[in-house]
């Protein structure tokens, strides 16, 4: 009987200490109920300072720090930041981005200090990709603090050129309207259209149609807005009349991220194809091959893809017993091949030209030989246009970076073009020398657009003859246009002036200078160049002396002048 009491005892006294410790998880699982949803309800603001933290730091100190936390994605130093975040398993709600956004292809910093920057190709593989589903799976609110960011205009291809080359491809004039309506809706061919298909599904996204504040401007107009007592709106996924309103002088502008239901949607779904992570490099070609069996006006606008598809493949992988018979298909599809052809030869735009032709090289539909007949005879086409500019020159110069094509300038040259400077400066840059010489002669006497054709030809081949250098310095005193004198002034900028007779000619021009931007423009030439061939007491006293009053303070005249001084100064 005593070991059967015993017994019960124990019993009882573990099933008491059972109860205990069930009732211990009871209230640690109740004061946990209490506790997640002041955890839960915080909103995360994440943060990516490319350049100006002034917006990022008036959000920070508007937003109640028991309803907001703060996560700058940004890692100083370290390349692979958003990627670092991705690993961290960090889930936005609200996403703040400041940084120049210009270009439209990343966000960028104009300190010397930052490396740092966000470009749009990683916004996207973030968002396609499988290895980063988190980050912004929960975006209610995104704001862009960088110029254009939500700019709707074209970036590639303009509505002219899609009609121009759907007539090309056959269709009827009847349809190319509509045709050509449907291809620009449907296609992401602006910042608005890209930075809607990155942050899909968001229903606030706040940027720039133009000009956007610098943070130092920005920074004091969202402190008004906050000061008016807009700050537990942040992260509603409403979108704020009032923050529109405040911002609206410098355009900003609002927009909500593409939905399955979008016209879009399908082309998200495209490009995704191309940036997911989880896609193999064989895997993105065949997609290229689908692609260009579509209409070949569908395919040109997903060029820089396809582009970045075949920079992304070494001579091993082309040999890889996975890509080598896609390439092979694509090589041998002479369908498509024709289509391509047929439709690059209707383009104007000469880089855009250049950039299909060497990609029809890299699928191997143009032999080496094909490639330098097809981008001499685009050449030929645009010397015949009516429309050829700096653009051109540009396109042109850049192609004959290394003289492959000197040999054709003389057959070019004799044909019946139009005798205009841009066809001078093409001509120039394939070798002709007359055609430099006229260029020459053209920039102190063209008109504006003219001088911008010189001035492009010029970054390509800079004038090297002392003698050639001399004529433009001698002849910019001759002219009677102050901007411009301005404008050959900033084309010499970068030409070291070595000759005594040219740099002497430019200082009697800044002492006769009238126009206080005539006056910087020769100190840019002067201060890049051997002044101290010249530098002489009354020389420093005649710019001192003759120098017009600056509205912004000190500017390069004025270190002009001091290194001038130190040059005499370390002479005597």
């Amino acid at each position: 009987m005593q070991y059967f009491a015993l017994e019960i005892a124990r019993e009882a006294r573990t099933f008491m200490i059972f109860h205990r410790r069930l009732a211990l998880v009871a209230l640690a699982a109740a004061a946990w109920l209490v506790c997640a949803p002041a955890f839960a309800d915080k909103t995360t603001v994440c943060t990516i300072t490319v350049n100006s933290s002034d917006e990022r730091e008036v959000f920070r100190r508007y937003l109640p720090a028991d309803r907001y936390q703060f996560v700058e994605l940004v890692e100083r130093g370290r390349p692979d930041w958003l990627a670092s975040a991705c690993r961290k398993g960090i889930r936005c709600d609200v996403l703040v981005i400041s940084g120049h956004f210009d270009g439209g292809d990343e966000f960028y910093s104009d300190r010397v200090d930052a490396r740092e920057s966000l470009p749009v190709a990683e916004m996207e593989r973030v968002s396609c990709g499988g290895s980063c589903p988190g980050l912004f799976s929960q975006l209610k609110e995104v704001y862009l603090f960088g110029c254009n960011t939500l700019n709707p205009d074209s970036l590639h291809a303009a509505r002219d050129e899609i009609a121009r080359s759907l007539v090309a491809a056959g269709h009827a004039p009847a349809d190319v309207d509509a045709l050509s309506q449907m291809l620009a809706a449907r296609y992401a061919d602006s910042n608005r259209d890209k930075m809607r298909a990155i942050f899909k599904d968001v229903p606030v996204i706040y940027g720039f149609s133009s000009k956007a504040p610098l943070g130092a401007k920005a920074g004091p107009m969202l402190e008004r807005y906050f000061q008016a007592g807009e700050g537990p709106t942040i992260g509603s996924g409403q979108p704020s009349a009032k923050l529109l309103a405040l911002f609206a002088p410098s355009s900003m502008t609002a927009a909500s991220g593409v939905s399955d239901a979008d016209a879009q949607a399908a082309y998200r779904r495209d490009l995704c194809t191309f940036v997911d992570d989880r896609a193999t490099k064989a895997g993105r070609l065949a997609f290229v091959h689908t692609l260009l069996q579509r209409d070949m006006a569908e395919a040109r606008l997903f060029l820089d893809p396809i582009e970045r598809s075949l920079d992304a493949l070494s001579e091993s992988d082309r040999a890889a017993p996975a890509i080598a018979p896609v390439l092979a298909a694509i090589s041998s599809d002479a369908a498509a091949s024709t289509r391509y052809l047929a439709y690059l030869r209707n383009l104007g735009d000469t880089l855009l030209r250049t950039r299909m032709i060497d990609v029809a090289s890299r699928l191997g539909w143009l032999t080496p030989a094909q490639r330098r007949a097809e981008l001499t005879r685009m050449i030929d086409d645009r010397l015949r246009a009516a429309d050829l500019g700096a653009a051109d020159v540009e396109a042109v110069c850049r192609l004959n970076q290394r003289h492959e094509f000197d040999a054709f300038a003389p057959s070019l040259a004799s044909a019946s073009h139009r005798r205009t400077l841009a066809a001078s400066a093409i001509l120039a840059c394939l070798g002709d020398r007359d055609a430099h010489r006229a260029l020459l002669d053209a920039l102190t006497s063209a008109p504006a657009p003219d001088v911008a054709i010189a001035q492009v030809y010029l970054r390509h081949h800079p004038i090297v003859d002392a003698g050639e250098l001399r004529h433009v310095a001698l002849r910019i005193g001759t002219m009677r246009d102050a901007n411009a004198q301005v404008r050959v002034l900033d084309a010499l900028a970068d030409h070291p002036v070595s000759d005594a007779e040219s740099l002497e000619s430019l200082v009697r021009l800044f002492a006769l200078a009238k126009n206080i931007g005539v006056q910087r423009a020769v100190a840019g030439v002067l201060i890049r160049s051997d002044y101290r061939a010249i530098a002489k007491p009354e020389l420093v006293r005649a710019l001192r002396d003759k120098r017009l009053k600056s509205p912004d303070g000190q500017d390069l005249i004025d270190i002009l002048i001091r290194r001038m001084q130190a040059s005499l100064g370390k002479a005597a």
